[in-house]
């Protein structure tokens, strides 16, 4: 028997927050693997994009406009994916955003948008998608992947970003708990942890000279991360290839936090 761990064909991967950055870059990896794709994001022309640049790998694609910030929008989105997909093995949580501020000017608002969208809106993308594998699990067909984009910040002090940073370290805990509850489904789940990754989030940071001579220098692999380097992980993750591999967080970020 030929073994092809990393072959995806006839898995279906949803991404939210899909059409760029660490998301295309995932969703990219894993159409080039042979897996269809469904991918979320709010831009009209980056949605438009993303769909091109996706079914040039020959896959399946369904683009759409959905609201991470609304719990029944995604109850909708997730419901649309499998009318149209038929399945969904591997699910992405990646939109997120930030709001930076001093702590003693943050207000409510901004804090409970920031925690709307990265923790909010992954409790109901997991959880509708953990129904569905729940459902084919006991119908006789077990398995499926879970994955969170966290962030370094949930591990290092940061500065003006608390709301960010506790968002991102609340779905780490919540991974540990859906890695242990579903186990004996066989659906895995587990986070990533980027560090400074090139996105539309750091393009601040990324024109600001002092801060690449203070910081990006400070990597050990002396460079910016790309969209592109999360794609053999999203395909690891997805495949047949970690089915023993739960409840992890990978840091992804050249070398940073251990320097």
């Amino acid at each position: 028997m030929t073994f092809k761990p990393f072959d995806l064909t006839g898995k279906v991967a949803l991404i939210t927050g899909g059409n760029g950055g660490i998301g295309l870059g995932m969703a990219e990896g894993l159409a080039a693997a042979g897996a269809d794709i469904v991918i979320w994001g709010q831009n009209p022309d980056k949605n438009a994009r993303a769909e091109e640049t996706l079914k040039a790998y020959g896959t399946k694609v369904l683009v759409r406009q959905v609201d991470v910030s609304d719990e029944q929008a995604i109850v909708r989105g997730v419901a649309e994916a499998l009318a149209e997909m038929g399945r969904l093995d591997f699910v992405v949580a990646n939109a997120g955003v930030g709001k930076g501020a001093a702590f003693t000017e943050m207000t409510t608002d901004n804090w409970r948008r920031v925690t709307t969208v990265n923790l909010d809106a992954v409790f109901w993308t997991f959880r509708e998608a953990a129904k569905h594998m729940v459902e084919r699990a006991g119908a006789g067909d077990p398995g499926g992947s879970l994955l969170v984009t966290s962030s370094t910040s949930a591990i290092h002090g940061a500065p003006r970003n608390q709301a960010y940073a506790s968002s991102k370290a609340a779905v780490q805990a919540m991974i540990r708990g859906l890695a242990v509850e579903f186990a004996r489904y066989g659906i895995r789940a587990n986070a990533v942890l980027p560090g400074w990754i090139r996105s539309d989030m750091t393009a601040g940071a990324q024109a600001n000279d002092k801060f690449n001579d203070k910081v990006i220098s400070r990597v050990p692999m002396r460079r910016w991360g790309e969209p592109d380097d999360f794609a053999g992980l999203a395909v690891y993750l997805a495949s047949d290839a970690s089915r023993f591999h739960t409840g992890d967080s990978l840091v992804i970020d050249g070398g940073y936090t251990i320097f």
